[in-house]
Order: C-alpha cells, then structure tokens, then sequence
C-alpha cells in the first residue's frame, strides 16, 4: 500500500460510518503519512509517525481511533464513567482544531466527542463531561485538572493519542504527560498512537516506555521543508523592515497572510503598524484570553481577518486554510521554528509563499536555519518602489527584540552587513 498508486479510504476497510466521515472532509486519497500507517493501526499495531506539519497526521489518527473503538465496542459504552480514547495536544488551538475535524469525520459514527481546555468556560467543560464522552480531546493541564476532580476515570481508554508530542517536551508538558500515561489501563490493553513532526531521542523514549512495540513510521525524514512552498529572504536594515512587509503584502496581494515575530512586544508593534497602513490585523500571543483568541483565529479563517501577527505560540498546531503568505518578519532563534512557521502554507498540497527578514538583530541565526533545513534560502532583491512611506501608529514605541542593538546582547552593531547598496536590497551573501 505504500507504492506510487494513490491509496484510497475506500480501500481500507473501513466502516461505512468512518467512509461517510471522509467523504465529508473531501479525503478520497490518503496522504503518505496515512497510507503508511492506517493499514498497521487499524490492525492494532501501536504507531510513532513523523512527517511535515500539514500532511495529514491529525485525519490519520483519527480515523484510526474511530475504528478502533467502533470494532471494539463494550456493550456498555453508554454506561462508562470515563472516555474510551484520549487525545492530548499541546496547545489550545490545535485542541480545538482536532475536536472540530473529529466532528466532521466522526460525524457518523454516534461517538459523543468533547475537548477540554483552559482559558474558556470552565463549568461548562465540565457538565459536558458529566453527561458522558467516548473521545475526550484536551491539553494536559486541564484535563488532569477534571480528573483529579474525579469529574471522569481512566481506566476504560482504549485508544491514546500524543499529538506533536515533540512540542510537549518544549512546552514543559512532560510531567503531565506521564501522569496521564501512568494511569491508563496497561499499555497492552489500548492502541497508542504517536504523532509528530520530529521523532527526536526523548520522543522515542517515552515512545518505548509507554508503548507496545511501536512501528515506526517516517515520511521524508531528511526533507525539513515543502516542496510547494516559495521560500525567499530580504536583508533590510532594522528600520526598512515595516515598509518593506507593507510593500510585499500590497504587491503580492497576500490575501490571508501570516506575520511571526519572536516576541509579544514586537508583535504589537507590527499589529499596529498593519492596522495604521490600512492593512486589517490582530495580534495573537500566549496571553491573549481564549475566547479573544477562538475569535480571531475564526476571522481569519473566514477571511475577515487578512493578517494574523503571531508569536511562536501560533507556529505548531494551528490548521487554517489557504493561508497564502507567510513572513517571518523576526527569523526565529530556534531553525526548527522556521519550519514550523512556513509550513502554515502550502498545506494539504496546496502551494505558497514564505518570506523572511534577515535583519541587524535576527540575521545572525540564518546559518543555522540553512544548516537544519539543508538548503540556502534564495535570496531576493528589493525593487526601491517597494519601500514607500509608512504612517507612524500614533502610539508608537520603539521594538524591543532581545539583542536589543546587536546579536547575544553585544551592545553595538549587528552581524557583519552584507555587501552592496543600501535599503537592503543588493546584498550579497559573502559566506
């Protein structure tokens, strides 16, 4: 199943309630990441998948959940005290992205699904949980926070899911984590799924402690990048940077457009840069409170919203449609992060646009970034109407990154500026 003819859902055996799920999301073909693993989980094979963000891991374990616990009904369902599958997530937003595709795919099938997160109604979370769920979607916090409560058990889950489970480590989400794992029924007695986007070392290893045997599975693990993304970087100066983003997103039209920087502070100035120049935005960052930042996020998935201005918070997990722009207007430090940042384009085959800004503060991580995703990026050149005057926003401060005036902090210059003319364009590598 795994050759060059496209694997259809319809080959797999699934139940025609999973069939009619499918259908409605528009999948008629599995991706790799799907047709490689679906065939070993709906036998009840344990999985760890990696592959590219955006290709189809969250339809994967889906599905594969939903038959499970279809072919593997208690008489009693109806009657448990707890979920029969749980998925973690790392982040509230891709908590409540798989809670809606597991609407829409489980739609069939009379699993009664609820996520559980924080920063919304917390009484409300709860009688949905009290009036009885098969698939419980949350983040760690709190749903451990409803367990303790004795709000539900554990000892019927049959499935378990780790999404991004790479990004758990990162959050500091580990501890949380085992505790969850450590009171499930033994590791023999459920399917456990495993997703993410890098199977590092300590990925594996909770792998192989909380798992049976897992297959693994990786899909173009030496690939960092996709194929379909237009990937190109700019060397403005500091000041050059918000004419030159204003320019771009003007000219290329950029229609539902993702901006990140690397801090909350750079991320509202930006914000309000946009908004002063005519150009619709809203800033979303960890501390924006949840309904706030549900509304957003459905704005700019409608397309009310043009521009989204992130911090790395909105870099994993995040599912929205035909984004067709992304600009790292800050590079970010971590080179894992500039994959996660350009691949909220191009999803699910489509094709777009990345663009990046190697200024006096950030460009000193560029070679790195090259290094992991083992290539140089092009470099583009500005056109001098390009850079048109940009309206101040009349509470303006100035950005503060934190090399504040020069890489690690040094006080004075920025990394060696590239030869050629001035206004960033014309540079030429010299590396």
């Amino acid at each position: 199943m795994t050759g060059s003819t496209p694997v259809s859902f319809e080959d797999l055996g699934l139940p025609p309630s999973i069939l009619e799920g499918t259908r409605r999301a528009g999948f008629r073909h599995c991706t790799p990441i799907q047709s490689q693993t679906l065939p070993l989980a709906l036998t009840g094979r344990d999985i760890a998948g990696q592959a590219q963000t955006g290709t189809g891991k969250t339809a994967a374990f889906l599905v594969a959940t939903f038959a499970h616990l279809l072919r593997h009904a208690p008489a009693n369902a109806r009657e448990l005290d707890g979920p029969r599958a749980v998925i973690l997530a790392p982040t509230r937003e891709l908590a409540v992205q798989i809670h809606a595709d597991a609407m829409v795919l489980g739609s069939g099938t009379g699993l009664r699904m609820a996520v559980v997160f924080g920063g919304a109604d917390y009484d409300k979370q709860r009688e949905t949980l009290l009036a009885g769920v098969d698939v419980l979607i949350g983040t760690p916090g709190r749903l451990i926070d409803y367990f303790k409560q004795h709000v539900f058990s554990l000892r019927h889950v049959q499935v378990m899911v780790l999404d991004e489970a790479d990004r758990m480590f990162d959050l500091g989400f580990i501890k949380d984590i085992r505790f969850v794992l450590r009171r499930l029924p033994p590791f023999d007695r459920r399917l456990n799924l495993l997703f993410s986007a890098t199977l590092s070392y300590r990925v594996l290893e909770l792998a192989y402690e909380h798992m049976n045997d897992p297959h693994l599975v990786q899909i173009e693990p030496d690939k960092k990048t996709v194929d379909k993304v237009t990937q190109a970087i700019y060397f403005p100066a500091n000041h050059e940077k918000p004419a030159l983003m204003i320019g771009l997103i003007r000219r290329m039209q950029a229609a539902r457009t993702m901006v990140f920087v690397n801090t909350k502070r750079e991320a509202e100035h930006v914000g309000a840069v946009l908004e002063a120049n005519g150009i619709g935005a809203a800033v979303i960052s960890g501390d924006v409170p949840q309904p706030k930042r549900l509304r957003m996020l459905k704005e700019f998935q409608t397309g009310t919203l043009p521009v989204l201005v992130a911090t790395d918070v909105a870099s994993r997990g995040l599912h929205v449609p035909d984004v067709s722009h992304v600009f790292n207007y800050d590079l970010p430090q971590d080179p894992e992060d500039y994959v996660h940042r350009i691949g909220r384009t191009a999803r699910a085959g489509a094709s777009g646009d990345a663009i990046s800004f190697a200024c006096e503060t950030y460009a000193i991580t560029l070679p790195e970034i090259e290094s992991y995703i083992g290539h140089r990026i092009p470099v583009a050149q500005v056109d001098p109407g390009l850079m048109t005057e940009v309206q101040v926003p009349a509470r303006e401060f100035r950005p503060r990154g934190p090399f504040r005036g020069g890489p690690r902090g040094s006080g004075r210059g920025g990394p060696p500026r590239r030869s050629g003319g001035s206004g960033g364009g014309g540079r030429r590598r010299g590396r």
